[in-house]
């Protein structure tokens, strides 16, 4: 049985809680936040004891495991202190806001167990495209497109106190929303070698400093792939991403996958599991957490361990060396 703490207790904090409800060997035993009344109100809700910070909780409870719902600077730094106590991690995306907090999470992996929640690589469409890919039979890609259209507006913004701020978000619709997709990108198509990357504020210019819209033409595994994000569209509409084979395109959305092969459409839809939070963040949650304890108890490597993320990481803050560019000159 592994006993877990939770570090921030805001809403991704409530899936990560309702997962570790599910799974047979781990025990939800402590929450911490700074906000002592969201840490009472989490502990009431989940059973487990209350702390007003992650070092109290360490010291005090000695979990096994520690998950880390914080704000996204926050992430490389209790990673690494949290694994010096001798504590695995589970961290939220994005791992990293900068290269520097990058060699805290090197240092993290080498004391304990570390793994990324890029949920989405597990959604079942995902995998059968993976296997559809690497087997060939359609051919190799020849490129791909996505596109994240949601809606986030200036509440979102005012109603935290580190979201659309450099220093403590890191970015805004890349690093926040669209990341799972650039992963995905990533995780389908191969190593990333160029980037061409266009920021803008399209419509929260007096409340964010940083971007709500992305336009990016990449280059991952010796291919095109082109991103479109924006949070400026009118709902939280489906993820929609599509990859151009030799003989085939496959298109992804929601749990469905199309295949469109010699003029014809075939359509699949897969079972997923029960979306724990919003739904278009994703159904994977549930099996990605179950695969890291999984991966705890019989030392297996983990799919999201950091070496399988840095791709994701570095091409990341590559865009953002690019679009913080333009934003910047906007603004004078």
């Amino acid at each position: 049985m592994y006993r877990v703490g939770i570090v921030g207790c805001g809403g991704i904090a409530q899936v990560h809680a309702q997962v570790l409800r599910e799974l047979p060997d781990t025990e939800l035993a402590a929450c911490a936040d700074i906000k002592a009344e969201k840490a009472a109100a989490f502990s009431q809700k989940y059973g487990c004891r209350a702390y007003s910070c992650m070092e109290e909780m360490l010291e005090k409870e000695a979990p096994d495991a520690v998950h880390l719902c914080t704000p996204h600077d926050l992430h490389a730094p209790m990673a690494l202190f949290a694994a010096e106590k001798g504590a695995a991690v589970f961290t939220e995306k994005p791992p990293i806001i900068s290269r520097e907090q990058w060699a805290m999470l090197e240092e993290a992996a080498k004391k304990a167990p570390l793994g990324v929640c890029f949920q989405n690589r597990y959604n079942p469409n995902v995998q059968r495209a993976a296997e559809l890919i690497q087997s060939g039979q359609w051919g190799r890609p020849l490129g791909a497109r996505a596109f994240v259209t949601w809606q986030r507006d200036k509440a979102y913004y005012t109603g935290s106190d580190w979201r659309g701020a450099w220093s403590t978000e890191g970015g805004g619709t890349l690093i926040n929303q669209a990341v799972h997709t650039l992963d995905l990108l990533v995780f389908l198509l191969g190593r990333p070698s160029a980037s061409q990357t266009f920021m803008a504020n399209r419509h929260l210019k007096d409340v964010i400093q940083v971007e709500d819209t992305v336009e990016a033409r990449l280059t991952l595994g010796g291919v095109p792939a082109l991103l479109y994000a924006s949070n400026a569209y009118a709902a939280n509409a489906p993820v929609l991403l599509e990859i151009q084979l030799e003989k085939a395109a496959l298109r992804l959305e929601d749990g469905e996958m199309e295949i469109r092969a010699d003029g014809h459409v075939q359509r699949f839809s897969f079972a997923m599991d029960q979306a724990l939070g919003k739904g278009y963040w994703g159904n994977g949650h549930l099996a990605c957490i179950r695969d890291f304890y999984r991966c705890l108890s019989s030392s297996a490597p983990y799919m999201n361990r950091l070496e399988n993320v840095r791709d994701t990481a570095m091409l990341l803050m590559d865009m953002y060396d690019q679009g913080r560019r333009f934003l910047a000159a906007a603004q004078s």
